[in-house]
Formats: structure tokens, C-alpha cells, sequence
């Protein structure tokens, strides 16, 4: 490689960076109005994590209102975040793939499902059998395909959104 493009690359992370930190500003300023709107309490981080904006809104009275925006099995949370990111597309003109997290509940999740997959890797490969997992949204099968892959193992998902699901291939 040449100083030249050694200098180019640096400059694309670093405009990259700056595009999501751009995103996770906007997320936030979105978010803020909503939770004045909604009466809710809440505080706004934002960092850049695996290539995209990732906002969380944490509450230091234990969550119990901030519940409210993450709804049954992270329904309300999903449809927030796909109205944050049309807010951040609106605004930027890109499309977004920012991550939105309220009261840690996809940071519980991820750990829940990391350990899906990795169970799922051993049966397959105790089994020799394929293993199929329940339906899941597409957050949670990315999280079960990268446990799995750690594991050694490879994953495809099969099935029509919403019954979409992971299958788990012994080696």
C-alpha cells in the first residue's frame, strides 16, 4: 500500500465515522421529542458499533416506564426504531441502519440468543442433524448466526418474514 491510500482509507473511516455520529444525533434529537411527547423520563446514549449508529434510551428509576416503548417481545421498540431510522433517512437522505436499544431490553436479548445459538451449535454437532430454531425477527436471527458461527458451525435462514427462522448445519 501507498501513503496515498493508506491516507484515503483513514479519511473513509473517518467520514464514515462521522456519518454515524451524524445518524446517532439525529436518532437522538428524534428520540428526545418523542419522550417529552410521551411524558417518559429517559436519558440518550449513542455510540458507533459494528458499522452503524447505535442510540439506547436508559432510565436510572429502574425502566419501568421506558417498558412502555419496548412493548411485548420488543414489538413497540422495533416499530420506534424503524420510525427513528425514517427520521434519520429524512433528514440525511441515506438510509439507516441504526440500532435502537430502551431499558438494555436488546442487550438482554443478545445474551438470550447468543446462548440459543451456541446450544443449538452443540446439539448439531453432538447430532450430526440440522437444527431448526422458532420463527424470529431479523435482529434476532443475526445475533443467533453470528453465536453459531463463533461455534464453528454455519447457519441459513429458511422461511417467509414473519415465520422466518434459523437453521443450524451440522459440519
Amino acid at each position: 500500500m501507498t501513503d496515498g491510500t493508506i491516507t484515503e482509507a483513514a479519511a473513509e473511516a473517518g467520514d464514515t465515522l462521522t456519518r454515524l455520529e451524524q445518524e446517532g444525533e439525529i436518532a437522538a434529537d428524534y428520540l428526545e421529542g418523542l419522550l417529552d411527547i410521551a411524558d417518559l423520563d429517559g436519558d440518550i446514549d449513542m455510540d458507533v458499533e459494528a458499522d452503524r449508529a447505535a442510540v439506547s434510551i436508559i432510565s436510572d428509576a429502574g425502566g419501568r416506564d421506558l417498558q412502555k416503548l419496548v412493548g411485548r417481545d420488543g414489538e413497540v421498540l422495533e416499530a420506534l426504531q424503524e420510525l427513528t431510522r425514517l427520521a434519520v433517512h429524512r433528514e440525511t437522505g441515506d438510509r439507516s441502519r441504526l440500532m435502537l436499544d430502551i431499558a438494555g431490553y436488546r442487550a438482554k436479548k443478545r445474551a438470550e440468543l447468543s446462548e440459543i445459538g451456541a446450544k443449538a451449535a452443540a446439539e448439531a454437532k453432538s447430532s450430526g442433524e440440522p437444527v431448526k430454531l422458532k420463527p424470529m425477527t431479523p435482529f434476532e436471527r443475526k445475533v443467533v448466526h453470528d453465536a453459531v458461527k463463533s461455534a464453528g458451525l454455519r447457519s441459513e435462514s429458511e422461511g417467509e418474514e414473519p415465520q422466518r427462522f434459523v437453521v443450524v448445519l451440522p459440519a
